[in-house]
C-alpha cells in the first residue's frame, strides 16, 4: 500500500465528482476494497475530532508552512470542532520504513519500470539511488515487514480517538526545477509518506503562500475509508481560506 491513485483538481469540488468515478471494484485491479463512497456534504464537520500537527519529529517545516497549518487548525476551531495538538508517536518511523521498503530488492522494481518504458537510462540521481541500494535477504525483508504492520497498528490505535489529523503537507515550498534531492530535502516529503505506509485517504488544500509567492498546502488525514471525511474538511478550509488562486504571470 505505498501508492494510492488519486484525483487532482483546482477546486475541492471537483475532486467530489471525480473520486465516484475512479473508486471502486473494477474487475482488474486486486486491492480494491468495496467499500461504499460517502457523500462530502453528509458530513458533519462540527462532530469532528481533529489532532494538529506542524512537525512530525523527522523534519520540522519552514516557519511559513507551520502558520498555515495552525491557521487551518484555528479556522476549525473556530467553527466549533474539537482540536487537540497530538501527533502519533510512530510517525518519527515513517521515513526510515518508507525509504527501506522502497529499496528493500536493491530498487530492481525501478529497473523493471525502465524495462517496460523501453529504457535503461535514469535521471542521474535515481541511478545513484539504484546503484546504493542495499538488497536485503529474506529474513530481513520479512522482519521489515514486521515493522511496517507494527507502524500501520500503531496509527490505527491513535486515530480511534480522532476522526481527522491536520498537519503540513511538506516541510518545504515547491523545489525549483532541477533542484538535486539531498537527504535533508527527502525527510521533508515525509509528511506525506507517512499515509502512504497506512494507506489512509487525504486531502490537501491551500492555506498559504510562502515568501517566494508559492502556494502553501495543508494536508487533512481521515480515517480509513473515509473519504468522505477528508473532503468536507478541505472543502470548508478552501471556503474560509480562499483555496486556489491564479498565479500572477
Amino acid at each position: 500500500m505505498l501508492t494510492q491513485n488519486g484525483p487532482m483538481a483546482r477546486f475541492v469540488e471537483d475532486l467530489g465528482l471525480l473520486l465516484p468515478i475512479i473508486c471502486g471494484p473494477d474487475w482488474r485491479d486486486p486491492t480494491v476494497v468495496p467499500v461504499p463512497l460517502g457523500d462530502p456534504s453528509d458530513v458533519e464537520i462540527q462532530n469532528l475530532r481533529i489532532a494538529v500537527h506542524t512537525d512530525n519529529g523527522i523534519l520540522k517545516p519552514i516557519a511559513a508552512i507551520r502558520e498555515a497549518v495552525n491557521t487551518a487548525a484555528k479556522t476549525l476551531s473556530d467553527a466549533g470542532l474539537a482540536v487537540e495538538e497530538a501527533r502519533p508517536r510512530s510517525l518519527e518511523q515513517s521515513h526510515a520504513l518508507f525509504a527501506n521498503l522502497l529499496a528493500a530488492d536493491g530498487r530492481a522494481w525501478v529497473q523493471r519500470l525502465l524495462a517496460k518504458a523501453g529504457t535503461k537510462e535514469a535521471h542521474p540521481w535515481l541511478a545513484s539511488r539504484i546503484s546504493a541500494a542495499k538488497v536485503l535477504s529474506v529474513a530481513e525483508f520479512t522482519e521489515l515487514l514486521e515493522e511496517v504492520d507494527r507502524y500501520r497498528s500503531e496509527m490505527l490505535a491513535f486515530m480511534e480517538h480522532y476522526d481527522v489529523i491536520l498537519c503540513p503537507v511538506n516541510a518545504l515550498p515547491a523545489l525549483p526545477h532541477d533542484t538535486g534531492m539531498e537527504e535533508f530535502r527527502r525527510g521533508a516529503f515525509s509528511y506525506t509518506a507517512a499515509y502512504n505506509l497506512t494507506g489512509w485517504p487525504g486531502a490537501v488544500v491551500r492555506g498559504g503562500t510562502s515568501s517566494e509567492g508559492l502556494p502553501i498546502g495543508v494536508q487533512v488525514v481521515a480515517r480509513p475509508w473515509r473519504e468522505d471525511v477528508a473532503l468536507a474538511v478541505v472543502q470548508y478550509l478552501e471556503r474560509a481560506l480562499g483555496g486556489w488562486r491564479r498565479p500572477s504571470l
